[in-house]
């Protein structure tokens, strides 16, 4: 119930007055301009009167404090300015700094198992395997990996949560005759044994038909 409590306040409740609140996070660092993440580690979080603290494990430390009527802007220690958002949902809060964008997921546990947990925040206790599938930007050249989990189901269908570039997750379902996505546009083809998935008309994910199938 505290935690509770305490992730609506983080959330919503930005102007509560006097109440400092702190809790334990995981922080993704994303260079200016790219899509995967350069560094993920421990960190903790804590507001007091509109005012942030970020204090990461490499020693940084983000000092925002609030800037004009606009809820969401920031100045931080050195007087830039910071940006937040809410992309994340209930998972975390997305902070844009001139040079880079800093990621804070409540669930810090997902930074410490990245060696021996690969496929990473998912594992088989609630799903038939996971995986790791090729994924890009709409625009970038290069592929890198996202993690995903697979639901397999009679006759060849299978629904996949997979975790995107940014953090969030999301499935897609391959159904027989059709494929679509929870919450977003998924346009689908099959080029020999993998679907090419273009989500939002953004984002590209490639899933073997042996994800999908098992073997």
């Amino acid at each position: 119930m505290l935690l509770h409590t305490l992730l609506l306040a983080v959330v919503g409740l930005w102007a509560l007055p006097a109440v400092a609140d702190s809790t334990d996070a995981r922080c993704e660092i994303y260079p200016k301009g790219e899509d995967r993440a350069e560094r993920t580690l421990p960190c903790t979080f804590s507001q007091r009167q509109g005012n942030v603290t970020i204090s990461r494990e490499d020693g940084v430390v983000h000092e925002l404090a609030p800037s004009g009527e606009a809820v969401g802007n920031f100045r931080d220690q050195a007087g830039r300015p910071v940006y937040r958002q809410s992309g994340l949902g209930d998972q975390g809060l997305i902070f844009r700094f001139p040079d880079e964008s800093l990621y804070v997921y409540w669930d810090r546990g997902m930074a410490t198992d990245a060696a021996d947990n690969p496929t990473r925040p998912f594992s088989t206790a609630d799903y038939d395997a996971t995986t790791l599938l090729r994924c890009r930007a709409l625009t970038a050249e290069a592929f890198g990996q996202c993690p995903a989990d697979i639901l397999r189901m009679d006759e060849g269908q299978a629904s996949i949560v997979v975790q995107s570039p940014a953090g969030e997750q999301f499935t897609i379902n391959f159904m027989t005759g059709y494929v679509n996505a929870t919450n977003r546009s998924a346009e689908a083809s099959l080029d020999g044994d993998t679907w090419t998935v273009v989500i939002d008309g953004q984002e590209v994910y490639e899933v073997p038909l042996a994800a999908i199938e098992g073997g």
